[in-house]
């Protein structure tokens, strides 16, 4: 991150707009993320539709949004910081809705990826301006609140896409899922217009260089697993991204450690417990989006359950994640972040194996209990790996913990959507979707998942045992 100031502290006589700011910010981040997991629904009638994308190129469509989003939401932060935060935050909601509107209206494949890839960097956009938005205008009293309430609203954003994008593509045609985010955006550009106040600008340097090297490393590491199966794991192409990947990712670590303000200083990970929280993170959100990416269509192409029917099946997730959110705040407190994160690692990685043994005979009572445990190690982990990047930072770089929070969620996602959807095509021929051959391809993704989720699990409970100082910067 390239901010140099810490997030910005409502000044003496500011008109705070309340509620309705909160409001306002809130539902703009609900709506972003619920298109991350709003297109799941869609992918059996995008797959049978006129554009006939391959199992890659449906891939593609689906994670080109996370992978923009993710790239571009640590210098998005230092762009509001530079030119303003409510000026961003428009700008962002307009891309956002000229992204979906170009999906809505694609006539072929490269048309409907550009308007994905342009509705992720308006949502790279507005998401770190809403939060410096609530935090000028709240008071310091509501502060804590507002942020609660901002965190909730992102988290359930993805609920929301899995169950608001069942009932429209029940309905509508998939172009009908994107037309909808249109008259969203618009209502919320002309809300934040009109309640949200200007923030007054913060010093920012843009790091072009270490933006672009982000961006690319990510964007050729997620090419060589979406492709390789299509192209072969050792072909040219694939070979070479990945090898591109390490040599982008190695010149982005030489670049931030000789950058006056790196987009992401590297000497952050030598903090152990930022390390493993970073990296849970990033897991966390790679279990629960390799479920997204799945569920939809097992229950659609397996169960013969409807959209509207597969995104009401995922509801439940929702409470065992608020539940066990509180259980994982005094858990740390009480048993430490190594025990509470590891203990809902492990519960991720269970719920995904449990997942792989269902079928089209499994009922949905089993199905669901599956679902609970994932759901309550999400709500064990994700607290407390958040608290323990936020209480690494020292103080002066809390706006790059921010930032790199929500970039590793991002991240996390993207990869989890890439290797599980991966893992199906390697059983998958173009335009399959018979029960038992899916049903099979369905629980080596599952599996695989589950395998990455505990491996990692490892490493990240293995830092957060370490007790470092956070007092004396890098």
């Amino acid at each position: 991150m390239t901010t140099t100031a810490s997030p910005p502290v409502p000044a003496a006589g500011v008109r705070h707009g309340g509620r309705s700011v909160t409001a306002a910010m809130c539902a703009c981040v609900l709506v972003a993320q619920s298109l991350v997991a709003a297109i799941n629904l869609a992918i059996p009638k995008i797959t049978a539709s006129a554009l006939h994308p391959s199992h890659s190129q449906m891939l593609w469509i689906v994670d080109i949004y996370v992978l923009v989003f993710a790239g571009l939401l640590i210098p998005a932060g230092a762009l509001g910081d530079r030119f303003g935060r409510k000026g961003t935050l428009l700008t962002g909601l307009g891309a956002f809705g000229a992204g979906t509107l170009l999906c809505a209206l694609a006539p072929e494949l490269p048309v409907l990826m550009a308007g994905r890839a342009l509705s992720g960097a308006g949502a790279a956009l507005l998401v770190p301006a809403t939060m410096s938005v609530l935090l000028h205008t709240a008071p310091p009293e509501r502060r804590a609140g507002a942020v609660a309430a901002w965190s909730t609203a992102m988290g359930a954003g993805g609920l929301a896409g899995n169950a608001g994008g069942g009932l429209l593509v029940q309905y509508l045609p998939w172009q009908g899922l994107f037309l909808v985010y249109v008259p969203l955006a618009l209502a919320l550009l002309v809300w934040v217009a009109r309640s949200a106040p200007r923030v007054p600008t913060q010093t920012a340097a843009l790091d072009l260089p270490g933006s672009a090297l982000l961006a690319l490393g990510a964007g050729t590491l997620l090419f060589g697993i979406i492709e390789g199966p299509d192209r072969g794991w050792l072909s040219a192409p694939v070979a070479g991204a990945f090898a591109l990947a390490l040599v982008l990712i190695t010149v982005f670590v030489r670049h931030g450690l000789r950058a006056a303000h790196p987009i992401l200083d590297p000497r952050l990970f030598r903090l152990p417990r930022l390390r493993a929280g970073s990296v849970g993170i990033a897991v966390t959100f790679f279990g629960m989006f390799a479920l997204f990416y799945v569920n939809g269509q097992f229950l659609q192409y397996v169960k013969g359950y409807s959209p509207m029917q597969t995104g009401a099946a995922i509801v439940p997730l929702a409470v065992g994640m608020m539940v066990c959110t509180k259980l994982g705040v005094h858990g740390a407190e009480r048993l430490g972040e190594a025990r509470t994160a590891g203990a809902g690692l492990a519960l991720i990685a269970t719920g995904l194996l449990l997942l792989s043994t269902a079928d089209a005979h499994t009922s949905y009572l089993r199905y669901l209990v599956f679902l609970l445990v994932l759901s309550a190690g999400a709500g064990l982990a994700m607290p407390t790996l958040s608290h323990a990047i936020v209480a690494s930072v020292p103080a002066s770089r809390s706006g790059m913990g921010s930032g790199l929070q929500g970039a590793a969620r991002e991240l996390g996602a993207s990869l989890g959507i890439a290797v599980t959807g991966t893992a199906l095509s390697t059983h998958l021929t173009s335009g399959t979707t018979h029960a038992t051959t899916f049903t099979e391809a369905t629980t080596l993704s599952y599996r695989i998942a589950a395998a990455v989720v505990l491996l990692v699990g490892i490493t990240v409970v293995t830092g957060l045992r370490t007790r470092t100082r956070t007092d004396g910067g890098t």
